[in-house]
């Protein structure tokens, strides 16, 4: 069952242009989290804007009870957490949604995130490490700064990354599916993992598909309840089907299969 918690602020930077890291002391939430699994933010002390925030699990410290989120300022409730100073509180509820199915112990595993999406595939990283699985990552960014922020978390988790830029500024020039269709043969893969922009998530899906690899993507979708009630977030996984999943219920991780 979700938690509703008064979450004390311990750390809230911005890490690059518009993109910001903000850990918070949330022990009930955190306890029962899972890579892939979001948290409902109230962005403000006051019901402007009305709705919470959904925000994907960037790291989750279990010990500690703290929980990091990432995200950029794209509108009045990111603006307005951007504002929220450490030692403050914010109201959060979680851990909602359906996280990602972990593989068995020892597999070879390919994250592929672009922008904020790679969010939820850092978390995921920590955990497949920790089961002693070879975890490789192909990202795309959109500037420099950006990149850079995702290859120094990699890095400190100890997973081999390959960044993709549109300016060739850092890693590959170009996207990150064409990344992906450069590095992959060369490397072994047992299951991919990928959450971004639809468009990118829908090549990663038709790759594995087309190589007969398993994978699950991580949809991001308006979440205006975050607990199945509103069906704000109804969408066809494929346009032919008949019936409409709940991505913040249902999901917001689904198979491949579902989804080609």
């Amino acid at each position: 069952m979700p938690a509703v918690e008064k979450a004390l602020v311990a750390a809230h930077q911005e890490v690059a242009q518009g993109l910001y890291e903000i850990e918070v002391l949330a022990p009930q939430i955190a306890s029962g989290a899972r890579p892939g699994q979001f948290v409902h933010v109230r962005p403000g002390g006051t019901s402007d804007p009305l709705l919470r925030r959904p925000l994907s699990l960037y790291d989750v410290d279990q010990e500690l009870g703290s929980i990091t989120l990432l995200y950029k300022v794209v509108g009045r409730g990111t603006e307005l957490l951007s504002r929220v100073k450490s030692r403050e509180y914010i109201d959060m509820m979680g851990p909602l949604g359906r996280g990602f199915t972990l593989p068995q112990t020892g597999q070879s595993i390919l994250l592929i995130g672009g922008g904020v999406g790679i969010a939820p595939l850092i978390y995921l990283a920590r955990v497949l490490k920790a089961q002693d699985c070879t975890v490789q990552a192909a990202y795309g960014a959109a500037s420099l700064q950006d990149a850079a922020v995702y290859q120094r978390k990699f890095q400190q988790l100890g997973i081999e990354a390959w960044p993709a830029t549109m300016d060739g500024s850092l890693g590959y020039q170009g996207t990150v599916v064409g990344l992906l269709h450069q590095m992959a043969p060369a490397i072994k893969i047992d299951m991919i993992y990928t959450c971004g922009p639809e468009g990118m998530m829908k090549a990663v899906t038709d790759y594995a598909q087309s190589h007969q690899i398993p994978g699950e993507v991580s949809l991001e979708e308006t979440m205006a309840c975050g607990v199945g009630a509103c069906l704000g977030c109804a969408r066809k996984l494929k346009p032919e089907d008949a019936d409409y999943a709940k991505v913040c219920k249902d999901g917001p991780v689904f198979s491949m299969d579902l989804m080609a």
